[in-house]
């Protein structure tokens, strides 16, 4: 598994709404990013 550091980082999710988006915005929540973006169509 390949560890990534997003540790002081903005973070952009595209299709922030859908199933994917939404699990990966519950994830980032839980570490020490400056900010996140959501992108949708929606």
């Amino acid at each position: 598994m390949i560890n990534f550091s997003f540790k002081k980082k903005t973070i952009l999710i595209t299709g922030g709404t859908g199933t994917f988006g939404n699990a990966a915005l519950r994830r980032f929540l839980k570490t020490d990013v400056v900010q996140i973006r959501i992108f949708s169509r929606d």
